[in-house]
């Protein structure tokens, strides 16, 4: 897609607020001349179908349009739609091409991990607090991705508003769709009409339920700092969702009706759902939800995208959506506060540091493309993850790769016999449950209708 395409683009995605839903409907033909790729195409056809019978994601669109300020609007259509999902696929095409894999679709890059709250399980929780990642190294990683065709960048932590270069980063790096997973307690009125004025960032609001699961595992007074946090937001026209990790105590919760219309109403456009796995601070095997509560979360879930006007993600259980598991540089990868890289946010061990190599060299390595060439790790998408699903592939990989632990105590999730033996069991259980699922559901799957074809030809 050359500059023309992108502009011509960019500039009809500026039209739709003002636009009818027939004339968007016009605009989707328009569309297709500008690429001929397939992919490209069957995807402005898939949006077309979706404007034609008014699905629950018409009416999230609607919501972006018309409650986002206008400069939030604009940078997610250019930033997130136009440079990453439809130019970015361009630049990683010829990277492929060139190099013979696909660069990853985002990073997730966590420069600090100090934290202003002490939360019970924090994955997070056992890194070190003294020391962050530059600010050269950050732009500098930022910078090597989009050259490969990364314009979507996450940054977690810790707390990164904690990290003193963050608003600078966002500012500098202005054609970059930037997602913040915060806590939330230091998005006061000034930082909101800040990150409204950028554009260019969404915060995703931890939470753990409501005011009672919340403080129970953030502490006294942190709901009501959240709640704070998002009106702010939304009354500055900001795009934000809320975060959430479902425990053997919060799951039922989570998949409630009334966990997610109450976050809709407090104007929430998206959220993601990560279960607990032990790692981080204090393992606790006990918070794990059981196969059964997450097999009901994938269940509620699967329902409300059909009538909730909110982008909902789902780990693990959205394997099927992407094709298993996307660590190890096939979709993401995640760069620590000392620049260890890490197949993904919950794998905590590395071989290389970004200070020390360029990114694509990382991705050439021995860990991640064994990580690359294992996936998926079994033929059932509903079980992905080589941590919980298919832990004896983490203890391979680990083996093999010398990869080491990037804190103390990582190397518990495949070393300590207590927590092995319940995450050989959990993952028995949730092949028990979902094996035969699967079987019967991937032909609804892109991934399955790809493989079937591949099969074919």
């Amino acid at each position: 897609m050359d500059r023309a395409k992108q502009k011509a683009l960019t500039q009809m995605l500026k039209l739709l607020p003002k636009v009818s839903d027939k004339n968007l409907i016009r605009l989707t033909y328009l569309a297709e001349r500008i690429d001929y790729k397939e992919g490209y195409v069957e995807a402005i056809r898939t949006i077309r179908k979706a404007f034609e019978e008014q699905t629950t994601y018409v009416v999230l669109g609607k919501r972006i349009l018309t409650k986002l300020s206008p400069k939030c609007r604009d940078k997610l259509l250019t930033n997130f739609f136009v440079n990453s999902a439809l130019m970015g696929w361009h630049f990683r095409s010829r990277f492929n091409e060139k190099e013979g894999f696909m660069p990853p679709y985002f990073m997730v890059i966590s420069p600090t991990m100090r934290c202003n709250l002490k939360c019970i399980g924090c994955y997070a929780g056992d890194y070190t607090k003294g020391e962050d990642l530059d600010y050269q190294t950050v732009s500098r990683v930022i910078t090597e991705g989009y050259e490969m065709g990364i314009h979507f960048i996450t940054i977690s932590g810790g707390e990164p508003f904690l990290w003193g270069d963050l608003l600078r980063l966002f500012r500098e790096h202005n054609d970059v769709y930037f997602q913040v997973y915060t806590n939330g307690t230091l998005i006061d009125e000034q930082m909101a009409k800040e990150l409204a004025s950028l554009g260019n960032v969404a915060p995703s609001i931890s939470v753990e339920g409501l005011e009672k699961e919340t403080d129970e595992r953030r502490g006294k007074g942190t709901f009501a700092r959240i709640m704070k946090a998002m009106e702010k937001l939304k009354e500055n026209g900001v795009m934000f969702g809320f975060s959430a990790t479902p425990t053997r105590y919060n799951s039922d919760l989570l998949a409630s009706e009334e966990f997610i219309d109450f976050y809709i109403e407090k104007g929430c456009f998206f959220g993601w759902y990560f279960q607990y796995i032990p790692i981080g601070r204090n393992p606790d095997i006990n918070l794990m939800s059981t196969p059964q509560q997450r097999n009901s979360l994938r269940e509620s879930i699967s329902q409300w995208r059909t009538n909730k006007p909110i982008f909902l993600g789902d780990f693990w259980n959205d394997g099927p959506y992407v094709g298993g598991c996307i660590a190890g540089g096939r979709q993401y990868l995640h760069i620590n506060h000392k620049g260890d890289v890490e197949p993904c946010v919950f794998t905590h061990f590395a071989v290389d540091n970004i200070k020390d190599k360029s990114l694509k060299e990382i991705l050439k390595s021995d860990l991640f493309r064994m990580i690359r060439e294992k996936q998926p790790y079994s033929d059932n998408l509903y079980a992905p993850c080589m941590i919980i699903d298919n832990p004896q592939v983490l203890r391979e990989i680990v083996a093999l790769s010398g990869a080491h632990p990037t804190h103390q105590g990582a190397e518990t999730v495949v070393s300590d016999p207590r927590i092995k033996a319940h995450l050989d069991r959990y993952a028995a259980e949730m092949h028990r449950l979902t094996d035969s699922l699967w079987e019967k559901t991937r032909e609804e799957f892109y991934f399955g209708r790809e493989q079937k074809s591949q099969k074919e030809s």
